[in-house]
Parts: structure tokens; sequence; C-alpha cells
């Protein structure tokens, strides 16, 4: 349930009818935006009279909320989130792009595509230390040795740095990533999303390969429901009965979640399609849906990476995907 109040509402009204609320057990989440103040209602909403609420002369309209996340829900934040990460926002009309490679293999790789992307105008580095493998047998990253290689690139850069984390038991060595990664096949590993909702550090949710909408922004609840509001979402395909890409990306996705959510949501052309020429359209086409940003792996000799060489492009073709980029944001920023 959402009280939508109206302008100019005396603070001391406005602090009796929260005390009111929460003594029916109820936790307030209060949103302020350019026109619109919201306290929004979590818990058993049942037990509230709609029209007492109505009757305060402090209260513009009472709305109950159907769906079941509330806190990533747009009735109880009407204006987009901006996340911050290190130096750069995402969302709320900024945009940035992560780049860098799908695994760290060595400090020359990393520091070379490092500063590779940030030429280019990327505004944050990926590079995955922990890489999550369907085969066993498959390379499965540096782990700890490879963390301390994306921070010495992020030292020799600037970028914020963008990396998955596996386990919550890894939370100690994540200190100081800028940006954490929860994967396609941890978005509903719950006990992770709980112990990354206790910190204070932006998270970026990728949707899960099967994963609806709903399940996709109640997996955000979790996190934000520990007190963590700082998500970013990011649409990496999921998996139809089409076989000719990796997965399919759901270009849809990102303004229905825009309808749903105030969350930032960017796009993973990469890991969508698994062929390297269908990054440049696809992430062009998620711009013109309305997409925050766009991650992109780069690798700096992609017919040697040990992981998903055949969808990195190499810094050169990074460089002039960047700047189609920019000509097409600036045109649709002018419509």
């Amino acid at each position: 349930m959402i009280i939508i109040l109206k302008k100019q509402a005396e603070e001391k009204r406005v602090d009796a009818l929260k005390q009111e609320m929460e003594q029916q057990g109820l936790s307030i989440h209060e949103s302020n935006g350019e026109n619109t103040r919201i306290l929004g209602l979590v818990g058993d909403t049942s037990i509230v009279d709609m029209r007492h609420i109505m009757a305060n002369d402090i209260v513009e309209n009472v709305q109950r909320i159907q769906e079941p996340y509330k806190k990533a829900n747009r009735k109880f934040h009407p204006d987009d989130s901006v996340i911050e990460v290190g130096n750069v926002k995402i969302g709320g009309g900024n945009f940035e792009v992560i780049g860098g490679p799908c695994s760290i293999e060595s400090k020359d790789q990393m520091i070379e595509v490092a500063q590779k992307v940030k030429e280019a105008g990327a505004g944050l580095l990926r590079g995955g230390a922990f890489k999550p493998r369907t085969s066993p047998y498959s390379f499965q990253g540096l782990h700890g040795d490879g963390l301390k290689l994306l921070l010495e690139a992020k030292k020799a850069t600037g970028l914020p740095v963008v990396t998955e984390i596996m386990d919550a038991s890894h939370l100690p060595l994540f200190e100081d990533v800028d940006l954490i990664q929860v994967g396609t096949r941890n978005m509903q590993n719950f006990e992770l999303l709980k112990e990354l909702g206790k910190i204070d550090k932006p998270i970026l949710l990728k949707r899960g390969m099967a994963s609806t909408i709903e399940e996709w922004l109640m997996s955000a609840e979790y996190i934000m429901a520990g007190g963590n509001e700082k998500v970013i979402l990011c649409e990496r395909g999921i998996r139809t009965y089409e076989t000719a890409m990796r997965n399919t990306l759901d270009l849809s996705a990102i303004p229905m979640i825009k309808k749903k959510s105030h969350l930032p949501v960017i796009v993973d052309p990469s890991h969508a399609t698994g062929i390297r020429e269908m990054v440049e359209p696809m992430s062009l086409a998620a711009i013109a849906a309305g997409a925050d940003g766009l991650m992109i792996e780069v690798h700096n000799d992609p017919a040697k990476a040990l992981c998903d060489g055949p969808q990195s492009l190499t810094p050169e073709a990074f460089k002039k995907l960047m700047e189609k980029v920019k000509k097409t944001r600036t045109f649709f920023q002018s419509l």
C-alpha cells in the first residue's frame, strides 16, 4: 500500500501518520520525488482502513499494490533511481558502458584491456575472477589472485571495477570492488542475496536465464529488503527454443522494467548472443529501447581467450562501437 501525501503537508502531521502506521506493525518506506512524496507501507496492510487514511487532509490518495515486490516497485518510488558506482552514475538519464574481458587471465592482459576501454570511453571496467562454468573442466578463473589483478587495473586507470561473486563467504575479498555482480545462475541464490542486502555497495543483478521479469524483480527485492537499495538490473538474454544464438536477448524487458520499477537496467549483448558480430546491432537496439547502459566483453586477443572468445570484441572494434553508441544516444536524446 502507498500513501501519496499532499504538497506542503505539515511535518508534524506526517510524523503522526507514520507513527500510527508503525503502531499497526507496518514499516515505512519513504520516497521524496520532485513533485511527489510517498509513504510506502510494508507488511500486512489488510488491517489498514483506507477510508480512515483518506480522511486525513494531508493525504492526496491511497493505493493498494498488488505486485509482491514493494521496494523495487515504481509505485513506491516514482522517480528513476540513480546508482552511484565510484565516480560514475547509472540511471535517471545517466548512461554508462562497462567494458573488459570475460575472465582475468594475466596482469598484462588486464592492464592493456583496461587502458583501451578507458580510451574508448567506457566508464567502468569488468573482469571475471570467479567464473561459473557449465563444465567442471573449463577455466574457473584466478579467484583471489584475479581480484588482485583487477584492482591493479583499477589503480592504473581509475576506472570503477565490476566482477562477479559466487558465494557470500567471498565478500571480504570484494571490499575494494565498486560494483558486485550477481550472475544468472545465482539470481535466485536467496541466501547470497540476503547477505548482499546487508552491505553498502552497489549490486549488478543479472536476469536468470529462464526467469520471468517478476522473478527478477523479486530477487532485487531480496537485496533491497535487507537495506541495500543500490541495485542495477542487467538483461543478459533468456533461454528459449532458438538455437542459432547463445540466448535470446529480450529487449522488450527494458521498457517493461521501466514501467514496473524505478531501478536502472543495462544490457549485456555479449552473453545474450554469444556472437561477436551481433554485439553492435544489439547494443544500438538496447539504446533505442531505453537501456541505462551496456556491458561489453573486450579482449586483446579473443582467439586465445580462456573464456567466451567468440563473443568478445577487440579493443579496436570496441572503440568503433563506442563511437556509434555516442551517436545513437545523441540521436535518441534529440527526439
